[in-house]
């Protein structure tokens, strides 16, 4: 398959496939994630059109506690929803996390990872913000280059359309974030190919509807919330299944060898390093120069 070479960082490479897969982006600035949500606003305002035929709305919140409401609320009308953000932004957005990956609602939130600010605000790159959100509920997906923040990203949209399970797609702040390299583009046709529509006909159709009414964020007793918080055991269980299938697909399609765990170096190596994001490449050259 013969892709367009564009020279572009990683949150342009992020922020094209979000484009692709999102009904409502629900946006507030923070460094390094805002030129996501920058590129989406003006691809919007310009009048692109995501692989279902619509401009992206988007809509800026107070904050990112109310951009994570919003994506939330968004969501439960039907609309599969996107943000963008990192460190201190991330973690206010957790309360609703746990609510989103709950619910079983699909979206994907695209992190440029960054320190957690503590005794001092730090803006460099680490993956603080993401670790603090492993037990939300949310999947999570990294990539290691712009390259490949273009050719993963959609593993992480199609899977939580099919899987019905939230991810957090990220890459490293400012390292991939902001690096430059000319890389190969996905044309939206070839993205629309591999969406499962069935799956998005289905969230759709259980969008909070006043002709089908139906009871959401109850309060239950122990008699049964136990058992209702056990029940998705089962998505998370299929899970790794739906991310191989579409990982699968890019392949096939790219002629690339992406699984869920890559092993790269000597097949009798006494020590291993187990690594994600920009160190990766970095372990690479080592390895090829050892």
């Amino acid at each position: 398959m013969v892709r367009t070479k564009q020279s572009m960082d990683g949150n342009t490479a992020a922020a094209h496939v979000a484009y692709a897969f999102t009904d409502v982006a629900a946006i507030y600035p923070i460094t390094p994630s805002s030129p996501m949500a920058d590129v989406v606003d003006q691809w919007s305002a310009s009048g692109q059109e995501n692989i279902f035929g619509n401009q992206v709305k988007v809509v800026e919140m107070q904050s990112e506690a109310g951009a994570a409401g919003a994506v939330h609320g968004s969501l439960a009308a039907g609309a599969i929803t996107t943000t963008f953000t990192a460190s201190q932004g991330l973690l206010l957005m957790i309360p609703n996390m746990y609510k989103i990956a709950a619910e079983q609602l699909p979206c994907v939130f695209d992190v440029s990872a960054r320190t957690v600010a503590t005794q001092a605000l730090n803006i460099f790159g680490d993956h603080s913000d993401v670790y603090a959100c492993r037990q939300t509920g949310f999947a999570m997906l990294a990539e290691s280059n712009p390259q490949e923040v273009m050719d993963l990203s959609p593993v992480a949209h199609l899977a939580t359309i099919e899987g019905k399970v939230p991810f957090i797609n990220f890459f490293d702040g400012f390292r991939t974030s902001h690096e430059i390299q000319k890389i190969e583009k996905w044309d939206y046709a070839d993205l629309k190919e591999m969406c499962n529509m069935n799956a998005v006909k289905a969230f759709r159709e259980h969008a909070l509807n006043p002709e089908n009414p139906a009871m959401r964020g109850s309060h239950e007793n122990g008699d049964v919330f136990f058992q209702h918080r056990e029940a998705c055991n089962r998505i998370y269980d299929a899970l790794p299944g739906v991310v191989e299938k579409y990982m699968g697909m890019i392949n096939k399609k790219l002629g690339t060898d992406y699984d869920l765990f890559n092993y790269y170096g000597a097949p009798d190596a006494e020590r291993v390093i187990i690594a994600m994001g920009s160190i990766c490449d970095v372990a690479e050259e080592v390895i090829d120069y050892l």
